[in-house]
């Protein structure tokens, strides 16, 4: 796998920024609104370099993204607290978080503490489900508190997706359980909605 550009220099670096514009220039063809960054595993920020390197690679794009449309969600590992200051440091409008619900769960985050301090700054969600320190699990399996985290989006006023990141099924009934983890999701994010789509 490439190293983000922010892992990178020289040469390497600017081709990294060509396919990020590239990527997002994809997204806009196709109707797209966010382009989901991944700050975590081999994109995990580990240094204060790599944050430099990141926020001004990405804010000489914000006249860009403008442009297209387009905005840059970040999916990343920091504790709310940290990931609350990272995101300061952006424009809002053309960056913003896409949380992940079993990450989150995996690392020990709790929704009550996370989504609060996050607000507005949430443009996405991946809906999914994880042990605590571990893999991903069937909705509700796991140590995500699903029914509180959809909860306050709702309070929040969050209006934006819900993307499905889930388990596949372990007897192979992928249609069924994606079916399955559909409903859920309409039982939590819209509970008045239950009635009309069972």
């Amino acid at each position: 796998m490439q190293a983000p550009f922010w892992k990178t220099s020289g040469r390497e670096r600017l081709e990294r920024l060509d396919e990020v514009r590239a990527v997002c220039e994809g997204c806009a063809e196709v109707g797209g609104r966010w382009v989901v960054v991944p700050l975590v595993d081999n994109g995990s920020i580990q240094t204060p370099e790599e944050r430099r390197v990141l926020l001004e690679g990405l804010l000489q794009m914000t006249a860009f993204l403008s442009e297209l449309g387009i905005g840059i969600a970040f999916e990343s590992d920091f504790a709310h607290e940290a990931l609350t200051g990272f995101i300061a440091d952006f424009p809002t409008g053309c960056f913003g978080v896409n949380l992940d619900m079993g990450n989150s769960a995996s690392l020990g985050y709790r929704p009550e503490h996370e989504i609060p301090a996050l607000g507005g700054a949430i443009v996405n969600v991946h809906v999914k489900d994880r042990l605590l320190g571990g893999t991903t699990v069937p909705l509700g399996t796991g140590a995500a508190d699903l029914p509180r985290s959809f909860s306050l989006l709702r309070e929040g006023g969050y209006r934006g997706r819900y993307i499905l990141q889930t388990a596949r099924d372990a007897n192979g009934d992928h249609a069924g359980a994606l079916r399955r983890y559909r409903n859920m999701v309409i039982e939590y994010a819209w509970p008045s909605a239950v009635d009309i789509v069972s």
